[in-house]
């Protein structure tokens, strides 16, 4: 029978997984603090929706704190001004978008890229996460789900209206994530998370997102090749 490869055992306290997961750690802390933000300014762009978008803002504040204890429970001080600049293209046209009351934009920026984003690198980060902190993502993934779900259904029910703009939405910040990948490659893969296996389940989870807003599967694989043309 043919030997299976053990995946070798990862040491949470050596000084090279801490600073890794400094960046990594940070990473996830600024990705659910702003999402906070993002969720409170669409409860301002879309009143009618103010009660559940508050609600799903308050969940990304407790998903941060959750991700703060985790870098306490390895002694790791998260580098935060890392996550900012990490962030910071996404933030921009998030910002800009809240600017010309672009909702669409808004939407595909956080309720989709961002949250298939957290999705598939929480789901792959949780098998090699110290014990404390698998417990944490666990409960933060499903929530999740809820966050996407959100955008799913309110760009499902506006689809006819809005669908070129979700294309055009698209086009501007999807390459967004793979130049994202790109630069936190090499501290992913110290917590034994591949980019390869990163880039696979973004591509699905996104890939069913859109599917699920309304497009055919032409469609979404044009816009996921546009994206992956326009990083390389």
């Amino acid at each position: 029978m043919p030997q299976l490869e053990a995946t070798p055992t990862l040491d949470y306290q050596s000084e090279t997984y801490k600073d890794a997961y400094s960046r990594i750690n940070a990473i996830v802390i600024e990705g659910e603090n702003e999402a906070y933000d993002n969720f409170v300014k669409l409860a301002e762009m879309l009143p009618e929706d103010k009660d559940e978008l508050t609600s799903l803002a308050k969940m990304e504040r407790r998903h941060a704190k959750g991700f703060q204890a985790c870098g306490r429970n390895l002694e790791v001080t998260p580098d935060m001004d890392f996550a900012r600049e990490f962030f910071s293209k996404l933030h921009g046209n998030f910002e800009k978008a809240v600017e010309e009351g672009d909702i669409v934009t808004c939407l595909v920026i956080q309720a989709l890229i961002i949250e298939c984003f957290a999705i598939s690198a929480y789901n792959i980060y949780i098998p090699v996460a110290d014990d404390f902190a698998r417990k944490i993502t666990e409960g933060v993934v499903k929530d999740e789900y809820t966050h996407l779900n959100y955008g799913e259904e309110w760009l499902k029910a506006h689809f006819d209206e809005v669908k070129e703009r979700i294309e055009a939405a698209n086009r501007e910040n999807l390459p967004l994530v793979w130049e994202m990948l790109n630069q936190v490659e090499n501290d992913a893969k110290v917590l034994q998370m591949e980019k390869e296996e990163l880039i696979e389940d973004f591509t699905i989870a996104y890939g069913e997102a859109l599917a699920n807003v309304g497009f055919n599967t032409r469609e979404t694989v044009r816009m996921l090749t546009h994206g992956l043309r326009s990083a390389a």
